[in-house]
């Protein structure tokens, strides 16, 4: 969506990207077919609107929060599909955080019960099942959420790059 300096709505566009279900209680997106698609509705809007990306004053970035994303620093290459937040493969992750005190271990230190929702078991399952993820992890080479890895590709966009800021969702439980 583009808005004018009066918060009127100029120009929208808009995408689906496919939902991967490997698993029962599995839900992945492709994150270069994020990237593709947030080009395309870009390119879309500023087209329907008749503008340049000079014209553009700022840019926002919606996601779904807890979706999870691992990718390379150096290349920006994620090393595994996106873990929706609806996807539940972490179950045995939340339950061992939790121990004898259950989801409910860290609620008074963070308000919100420890569940599979949350991006932390999702960074952990990803650096524990998907090969040389921890190795890299460990050397610094990768980075974890799902809007972070648009900034860097944004930005490369211009020739003066603006300041970017992330007021991040990834607070809770284990993140």
């Amino acid at each position: 969506m583009i808005f004018d300096h009066s918060g009127r709505v100029v120009a929208v566009d808009q995408r689906e990207h496919e939902q991967i279900f490997p698993k029962a209680g599995w839900v992945e997106h492709n994150p270069i077919e994020i990237w593709n698609n947030l080009r395309n509705v870009t390119a879309g809007a500023l087209a329907d609107a008749d503008l340049k990306p000079s014209d553009i004053a700022a840019v926002g970035i919606t996601n779904q929060r807890e979706t999870t994303v691992v990718w390379e620093r150096a290349t920006g290459k994620p090393v595994y599909n996106a873990i929706v937040w609806q996807d539940t493969r972490t179950d045995r992750i939340c339950t061992a955080l939790g121990g004898e005190e259950g989801a409910s271990k860290y609620t008074a230190t963070t308000g919100l019960p420890l569940a599979t929702y949350f991006a932390g078991p999702k960074a952990k399952w990803i650096l524990d099942n998907v090969d040389g993820a921890r190795k890299k992890a460990e050397a610094g080479e990768l980075c974890c959420l799902s809007r972070t890895p648009l900034l860097p590709r944004l930005r490369a966009q211009r020739p003066s790059p603006p300041p970017a800021t992330d007021s991040s969702g990834g607070t809770g439980p284990g993140a």
